[in-house]
């Protein structure tokens, strides 16, 4: 009698052990399903941004269970400001706005590489077919000392042109501002990327050059975090991480269907979209 105790006492031990694992191998799943709101920010919304929001359309995010608002600033001082005030948990902007940051004390760090290359053209004014012709005029950018107006400035200096010396800088804003400022004659010239680029073409503007030319090896632009954040929550960044691999990916394997999205998410031809990812391609 006390053997048959002692073995149903081990066997109700064992189906509750057994109720235990099941219940657990059920709840971790649900567990990992619980969305997380991940703010992103970004310092444009270019085609080369275009993988945020591809992986947002495609449910990359939601795999790894992110619920990720992507938002459009002006510019990458403005992002990093946001990042460095907690308005945002990943910042994707300028690789030197990062650098000028963390120089005066700021907590944040690159966890990886978005733009690894400078995708934009310098776009002259008719009269302006040379980086000679620009020497004396206003040239349009987005911001005077980081990003795109510090690329601009590394680039004129190869063709012998030193700011403020040989030229002035207008800080206008983003590529379709630049653009409407060369259209109306406002300034001589202005770097943008595709579309523009090709667009100002076919208007008759010239292609004085490509940045990538001069500065074939320069990484552009990245994700940013505060670092002492993403050392407490390093699932959060792996996550994220994740899902801008799995992003690149999907989009290098289906490069019409991606085309088929960022045309119209960024209201441009799939011709265009297909130059660019061809260009790509091909650096």
């Amino acid at each position: 009698m006390v053997a048959m105790t002692i073995d149903d006492r081990g066997t109700r031990i064992a189906h509750a052990i057994a109720l235990l694992v099941f219940a657990l191998m059920f709840a971790l799943p649900c567990a990992a399903q619980e969305k997380f709101r991940f703010l992103v920010g970004e310092s444009s919304k270019t085609l080369s941004y275009g993988p945020l929001s591809v992986a947002a359309k495609m449910g990359f995010f939601e795999r790894e269970s992110l619920d990720v608002p992507i938002i459009t600033m002006r510019g990458s001082p403005l992002t990093i400001q946001a990042l460095t005030a907690d308005s945002i948990y990943v910042a994707s902007a300028g690789v030197d706005t990062l650098i000028s940051a963390y120089e005066r004390g700021a907590d944040i760090t690159m966890i990886g590489g978005l733009i690894n290359g400078l995708g934009l053209s310098l776009i002259g004014g008719k009269p302006y077919k040379t980086y000679a012709d620009l020497r004396g005029t206003t040239i349009g950018t987005q911001t005077i000392t980081s990003g795109t107006g510090f690329a601009l400035r590394l680039v004129l200096k190869v063709h012998g042109l030193e700011y403020p010396r040989d030229y002035k800088l207008l800080n206008i804003g983003g590529a379709s501002d630049r653009f409407q400022a060369l259209t109306s004659g406002q300034i001589s010239s202005a770097p943008v990327g595709v579309p523009l680029d090709l667009v100002a073409k076919q208007q008759g503007f010239n292609i004085i050059g490509y940045f990538a030319d001069d500065q074939p090896n320069f990484q552009f632009n990245g994700y940013f975090v505060k670092r002492s954040w993403a050392e407490k929550n390093r699932a959060l960044v792996v996550r994220f991480m994740k899902a801008m691999a799995s992003t690149m990916r999907w989009m290098m394997d289906n490069r019409v269907a991606a085309c088929g999205y960022l045309s119209k998410e960024m209201a441009i031809s799939i011709e265009h979209c297909r130059w660019r990812k061809l260009a790509e391609s091909d650096t």
